[in-house]
């Protein structure tokens, strides 16, 4: 039964996930607040709707609301330098912080759907089955994207600098 008991159980379990969702898209932290609590209060009304794996299905009204807000403010989305789940610590924070920034910086380069893929997958940590989901798409159109996507970020990380030469010829 999807009464307040299932819904404060949801709301505990997934409350962090679905907050650190907005915070690495949003650069406001009243706009991440208000975000999270709005998920929350669509999940409530849709209550019946929700699956029992409920966290993508979190996400992917997170993502509708993330675009509204997007549309609104006719902006694109920016990149937000936060910490994902674990911190680097010692002697290796420094090169890990740059190599951050160059992942962030690469990812600002793809388009929204890539990005968005490509974040659910590392950043959420959510199976390529659960991301589909998000998206709105199946598993195998997914594992196309996401095999795409991963093939711009890594062209994007290597720069420019990386394109092959050219051959002589003889």
């Amino acid at each position: 039964m999807r009464d307040e008991h299932w819904f404060t159980r949801l709301y505990t379990d997934h409350y962090p996930d679905v907050s650190r969702y907005a915070m690495r898209r949003l650069t406001d932290p009243d706009a991440v607040a208000e975000l999270t609590q709005e998920v929350f209060v669509v999940a409530w009304r849709r209550r019946a709707d929700v699956p029992d794996q409920g966290l993508p299905w979190l996400y992917g009204v997170a993502r509708r609301l993330l675009a509204n807000h997007w549309r609104g403010l006719r902006a694109s989305p920016a990149p937000v330098p936060l910490p994902g789940k674990e911190t680097t610590v010692g002697a290796d924070h420094h090169a890990a912080a740059d190599r951050l920034a160059d992942v962030r910086r690469a990812l600002a380069t793809l388009s929204d759907p890539d990005r968005e893929l490509l974040q659910l997958i590392g950043w959420e940590q959510l199976t390529l089955a659960e991301a589909a989901r998000v998206l709105g798409c199946s598993r195998p159109t997914a594992a196309v994207r996401l095999h795409r996507a991963r093939g711009r970020l890594t062209r994007a990380l290597a720069g420019p600098t990386a394109a092959p030469a050219a051959i002589p010829s003889r």
